[in-house]
């Protein structure tokens, strides 16, 4: 199957994803409410795209189709990737709260993720503000530069620098060791990446920087936050899970029934344990899958107790003549004590979204020799 954005069965196939997964936000956000379960969230989530895929390529019956990654809830200073499993403890949402809220859905793999940081309250016409309204409007406007900033011909490097300048704006810090990625049928973290914030390796090597090219698509992830920008695991269980290409033959029969039914129902795409038949064996299966490099976890990371993170996730697809952001959901209502007046970064958020292809560019150089800047990006 031909997955190039050249294909433009594909750009319909990431558009209708992209639909189902801005109402399944929409249908989250609206019940993010004082007193709202976390599990009851994460599980509408899921059953609403799952609904609606339902109602997609009804004649192509084999497809697959449903969620690329499982509804997440992760508040204040919870980073990522909570999304409680049956019998744990019932954690309700708190008048105040920030609320970040990560899925996605695909159609035949073909996938679009969004992420949206909201806040829970019973008077939403108040402004937020203080040290919450900084942090969203941070990740906001690092999210805003970064689209723009992913052309064709541009470093990853220029997107991390941006990020952290609009960081450094609302005296936040971007949260290290998150990534933005290169998308493809069936994976959302392909050989290409953004990193959130310069970083190095044990050995004290730098990720690669990539150029973004034309027909690729990528999911940037901007998390935010008001303290250190130091994630570290704490108390609560993984539960989001993918396979991984590696091989490897399992001894145990619960273990195998988890990596069976991960590359039957989701490829390579991340499966929360309670979309499984059997959560209970699939808990006690994992963990000679985890050994044996079978999955990936996607463990619950915090930020320091009394700090927030906030959240702006959306799926880009870097075309000949534009860049389409494929995911958007209303802004909460908040009020920063910060503004950008910054010249550069003004600069980088009043850049359009069209662009002049190469095509173009050559056939005006060939008509009008003599026309200074004849191939200058569009920024209207």
């Amino acid at each position: 199957m031909i997955t190039s954005l050249a294909n433009p069965e594909i750009i319909d196939k990431y558009k209708i994803a992209a639909t189902i997964a801005n109402g399944a936000m929409a249908h989250v956000a609206s019940l993010a409410q004082p007193g709202a379960s976390i599990t009851d969230l994460c599980q509408s989530g899921d059953d609403y795209i799952r609904a609606e895929v339902e109602k997609v390529c009804q004649k192509q019956k084999r497809i697959l189709k449903g969620v690329a990654f499982p509804t997440s809830i992760s508040v204040n200073n919870t980073v990522a990737n909570f999304n409680p499993l049956r019998g744990d403890p019932v954690i309700q949402l708190q008048e105040g709260d920030v609320v970040k809220i990560d899925l996605g859905a695909h159609v035949d793999g073909i996938i679009s993720q969004i992420g949206h940081t909201v806040v829970a309250t019973g008077a939403p016409q108040e402004p937020i503000t203080g040290r919450k309204a900084d942090v969203i409007c941070a990740a906001h406007f690092a999210g805003e530069c970064a689209l723009r900033l992913c052309r064709p011909g541009n470093k990853a490097s220029v997107v991390t620098k941006a990020i952290r300048d609009v960081a450094n704006v609302f005296q936040c810090n971007p949260v290290e060791g998150f990534h933005s990625f290169a998308m493809d049928r069936y994976k959302i973290e392909g050989e290409k990446s953004i990193p959130n914030c310069d970083e190095e390796d044990e050995d004290g090597k730098k990720p690669e920087d990539i150029t973004f090219e034309e027909n690729e698509v990528y999911c940037i992830d901007i998390l935010m936050s008001t303290g250190e920008g130091i994630a570290k695991e704490g108390a609560a269980k993984t539960s989001i899970y993918r396979k991984t290409e590696s091989m490897y033959q399992l001894k145990m029969k619960a273990s195998r029934f988890v990596i069976n039914e991960a590359a039957t129902k989701y490829k390579q795409l991340p499966f929360t344990l309670r979309a499984l038949e059997d959560e209970k064996r699939g808990r006690l299966g994992v963990v000679e899958c985890l050994k044996s490099g079978l999955l990936q976890d996607y463990p619950v990371v915090y930020e320091k107790e009394g700090e927030y993170v906030a959240q702006f996730k959306f799926t880009v697809l870097l075309l000949p003549n534009s860049i389409q952001k494929l995911n958007a959901y209303n802004l909460p209502y908040v009020q920063s004590q910060y503004n950008i007046t910054e010249p550069a970064l003004t600069s980088i958020l009043q850049m359009g979204l069209k662009r002049t292809s190469n095509s173009k560019k050559k056939k005006k150089k060939k008509k009008k020799a003599t026309t200074p800047a004849a191939d200058a990006m569009d920024t209207e």
